[in-house]
């Protein structure tokens, strides 16, 4: 018993796609994984927007953690975004991430990002100090990946990446366990988005 206590969880907090953005991601991993670029690419499937990076918390902090998450879920209604480019986090010389862009709700879904942080901090979550940018990651770029021309072709080719409006209704709490073919993420509890901010 105490040492189920003990044990850890890596987790996070994120929005799962809805299917109309989905699809868009989907269609366009399968084009961008038929380039020459050294990318880890994720699955489809486990791209989500991620809200809070939680990293590894105490088992026996998840309930209370739940809570104060349904509190502010309790407060905010559903966020509309839609699917806007893609980009590269680094430079284009250098990139680290690339990603599809999202607009929206933005500002409403800062403050929320922002309350979430606030409220998480006492169980020890590290807060994010950079702008909220919302973003899906496609893939992160090895170590020394060299890029050169079929970066700027794809850049080029998915500036326009987008998708109808879709609405965000749900918060979700994901348990990651890091496998040698990847991260595998599992559903541990969600909160429905039902208030009026």
């Amino acid at each position: 018993m105490l040492e189920d206590t003990l044990m850890e969880i890596r987790s996070f907090l994120a929005f799962e796609l809805p299917s109309e953005i989905m699809g868009v991601i989907s269609h366009a991993s399968g084009d961008m994984k038929n380039t020459p670029l050294n990318v880890r690419w994720l699955k489809p499937g486990n791209i989500h927007l991620t809200m809070v990076f939680m990293g590894n918390v105490p088992r026996g902090h998840l309930e209370p953690i739940g809570r104060a998450t349904a509190d502010i879920c309790r407060r905010y209604g559903p966020f509309s975004v839609f699917l806007d480019g893609t980009g590269v986090f680094g430079s284009r010389r250098n990139p680290r991430v690339l990603w599809a862009g999202l607009n929206g709700d933005l500002e409403r879904m800062s403050r929320f990002r922002d309350e979430l942080q606030k409220d998480l901090a006492p169980f020890g979550i590290k807060q994010e100090r950079r702008r909220f940018k919302p973003h899906l990651t496609f893939g992160k770029f090895r170590k020394g990946a060299r890029t050169g021309s079929d970066l700027d072709e794809l850049l080029s080719r998915y500036q326009d990446l987008a998708s109808p409006a879709c609405a965000l209704n749900e918060l979700v709490l994901f348990k990651s366990d890091l496998k040698p073919g990847g991260a595998v993420y599992t559903r541990l509890n969600a909160w429905p988005l039902s208030g009026r901010d």
